[in-house]
């Protein structure tokens, strides 16, 4: 059972209305505990479990938490470069703020009560390096631009036998998938662990976090789904929540799922599409236009002329890690050029656009491994800057193959090439603010840093012997 309570920020009624009913429902239901968590930079889900007394005494106000979750790497390894926290500031604790909104029970945890926090009541501004915090900004802004962005998250994510332990010890070497083959849309594959199959359709829709679809994409073991379309703010909770809640259910199963971008070089890799659309205050579908060639609104025009201008600006947000890289390559499914066109899978941006209702955009350039909340920051900040500076879409629509249109800008190649990008661009600063830009390019730089002191199994089975 899902149990949520929608507030108005700052509709002080109503937030007193959820207080009362969420204290009234954790201590009716006898429970004895209560989970809440929130998005690092990498996009990864961390919380505390904590005594039903104590988040009780905390409703509607703030709790604290060890700054080091914005001070480390994914491996918690601690930065060396962050000025935000650090050995430098003590590692003291923050106060992260519980969004009442945001509360659902964990259906394969006993239904513990569930929330998602953030640190947006940090200071004046909000703390720079929460991702939650930095979206809820640029959300304000379409707001106040009479403009509701809708958005969804679609991911592809491989499934192997085995516990997280097993893998670790094996050196993630000789991986069993859920399932043998190139096999893409089968009706058959499913049928192997079906019942992890359908448990995670009939489980997240149970946790609010409803799969629009699923089924198998091609490659042995791997899944596709896309999660039901929503205001931006919950359509990124719910894809945090997607990527968290399947790597918990997988291993209900005996499983483990990775969403990493690229687990195998003779494989395609895992994306993590953003689909998009902007609606105004008479719930009118601005990007769509019967009268104009292919239905693309004017309006349209401007948003995708600022997705793609911003683009190798703020790559990062969209391929943060080393290995994002490894999957933007031609012929794999994946965008490696600034380019668009309708309804066509080579492309960076794909255009949607039959009827008012499903007409939108899609972002195929993240990974599976993107932080929900940068990447769909990333689309809207850039297309709402295309909006604002009224672009012009001066780049020619691709048809066809886009791995053979020369004409198309390459984008920046590597981790280390797009955040030096990003760390010096105007447009990436007066975007995000320079707080932000200076505390995740640096935490990618770091990222470099730590890949190229790494010796990796091609180094060794290059050199060690021959060289």
């Amino acid at each position: 059972m899902v149990y949520c309570f929608f507030s108005l920020p700052g509709n002080k009624n109503k937030l007193n209305m959820e207080k009362e009913k969420i204290t009234e429902f954790i201590k009716q239901g006898n429970y004895q505990k209560v989970k809440f968590g929130f998005s690092d930079i990498d996009g990864v889900l961390r919380g505390k479990v904590v005594h039903k007394d104590k988040f009780l005494d905390t409703l509607g106000k703030s709790i604290g938490f060890c700054d080091v979750v914005f001070g480390w790497d994914v491996n918690d390894q601690c930065y060396d470069n962050s000025k935000i926290t650090g050995w430098h500031t003590g590692f003291p604790d923050t106060r992260a703020s519980i969004d009442l909104s945001t509360f659902r029970t964990v259906p394969w945890d006993g239904q513990i009560p569930f929330f998602i926090a953030d640190f947006s009541q940090v200071g004046t501004d909000g703390l720079p390096a929460c991702p939650r915090t930095l979206l809820k900004k640029v959300r304000k802004q379409a707001e106040e631009m009479g403009l509701k962005a809708v958005f969804s998250m679609e991911f592809e994510w491989f499934n192997f036998v085995g516990h997280p332990n097993q893998l670790a010890e094996s050196g993630y070497q000789k991986l069993q998938p859920v399932s043998p083959g190139m096999f893409g849309y089968s009706i058959i594959r499913p049928s192997l662990y079906k019942d992890y199959f359908n448990a995670l359709f009939d489980q997240l829709l149970q946790f609010d976090v409803p799969i629009e679809g699923i089924h198998t994409e091609t490659g042995p073991g791997v899944y596709e789904a896309t999660v039901i379309y929503d205001d931006i703010l919950n359509a990124a909770d719910k894809a945090i929540l997607f990527k968290t809640g399947v790597k918990e259910i997988a291993l209900q199963y005996g499983l483990v799922a990775s969403f990493m971008a690229k687990w195998n070089e003779q494989l395609p890799g895992c994306g993590g599409h953003i689909h998009q659309s902007l609606w105004d205050e008479k719930g009118k579908n601005i990007f769509f236009s019967e009268g104009n060639k292919g239905h693309i609104s004017a309006k349209m025009k401007s948003y995708l002329a600022g997705i793609l201008k911003c683009l190798p600006e703020v790559l990062p947000m969209y391929a943060p890690n080393i290995n994002s890289y490894k999957r933007l390559r031609e012929g794999a499914w994946a965008p490696t050029t600034l380019s668009w066109g309708h309804d066509n899978r080579t492309v960076a941006a794909r255009v949607i656009s039959d009827s008012e209702k499903s007409t939108r955009l899609e972002m195929r350039v993240p990974g599976a491994d993107a932080n929900p909340y940068l990447a769909m920051t990333a689309c809207l900040a850039s297309g709402l800057y295309g909006i604002k500076n009224n672009l012009e879409l001066d780049i020619e629509e691709t048809i066809g193959n886009g791995y053979t249109n020369k004409q198309n800008k390459k984008l920046p190649a590597g981790l280390a090439e797009a955040t030096s990008r990003m760390k010096n661009s105007a447009i990436a600063r007066e975007l995000f603010g320079n707080g932000f830009v200076d505390h995740f390019t640096a935490t990618r730089e770091w990222e470099c840093r730590e890949y190229a002191k790494a010796v990796t199994d091609w180094e060794l089975q290059r050199y060690f012997e021959i060289i």
